[in-house]
């Protein structure tokens, strides 16, 4: 072999690793990025703010909870623990909720005499005005007694304590139709409510299963 030959198969052997050393870093190059790109990528901005969205709603989902529980100064007299209370009261229907709650046992014998627990017990959605003992206490002994036994009078005045819908703290305020003789109205902005100008709510978003319940501090007599 001559000399020539000798130095063109050096100088194509050169070639040869050159090219294989840069084809090598090539695909370490590539390797590189492979790996890079299977990191998980940081959140995106848009992630990031429906995040703290979901938070924020949570956040006010539990401050509305808040103003959905009972109000007023009488709420202290409802007993914290058992059928009475505002949980045991929530699990019951309203005649049997209100006869396990110690301020309201004058109703519920009124209730009982004019033939209306299942009635009420019965009812879906509705609000109760309801009266204390002391409202029913205001009353002379007298009337009282002549209303008791007259049950269609009775069945009257009770009805014309009841609306046909649930009514939230928010829509407490104004006329509403009830389920006895005419409307009544409620004036006023939470926790500060008067029914008909004269009774004043004591304890009110009292909830059991099928009604919402306002304690009132008067006993209410329909116009007509």
């Amino acid at each position: 072999m001559s000399v020539t030959t000798r130095r063109r198969n050096t100088l194509a052997a050169l070639l040869a690793a050159t090219a294989l050393a840069v084809s090598l870093g090539a695909c370490s190059s590539g390797g590189s990025a492979t790996s890079s790109s299977s990191k998980a990528p940081a959140p995106a901005p848009a992630a990031t703010a429906t995040a703290m969205s979901a938070d924020d709603g949570a956040a006010s989902g539990a401050g509305a909870g808040m103003s959905d529980q009972p109000f007023g100064t009488a709420c202290a007299a409802v007993p914290k623990d058992g059928a009475g209370s505002f949980t045991g009261m929530a699990k019951d229907p309203v005649a049997t909720a209100a006869s396990n709650n110690p301020l309201l046992s004058t109703l519920v014998t009124a209730v009982k005499q004019a033939g209306l627990v299942d009635t009420l017990n019965s009812a879906q959605n509705i609000t109760v005005f309801a009266p204390t003992n002391d409202a029913f206490a205001r009353i002379p002994k007298k009337d009282l007694a002549a209303v008791l036994a007259d049950k269609d009078k009775l069945t009257k005045i009770l009805t014309y304590h009841v609306v046909p819908q649930r009514l939230a703290p928010t829509a407490l305020t104004g006329a509403h139709r009830t389920l006895g003789t005419g409307d009544l109205t409620v004036t006023g902005t939470s926790p500060d409510f008067t029914v008909n100008d004269t009774a004043k709510v004591l304890c009110g978003n009292v909830r059991t299963a099928n009604a919402t319940v306002y304690i009132v501090d008067t006993v209410l007599i329909p116009t007509s």
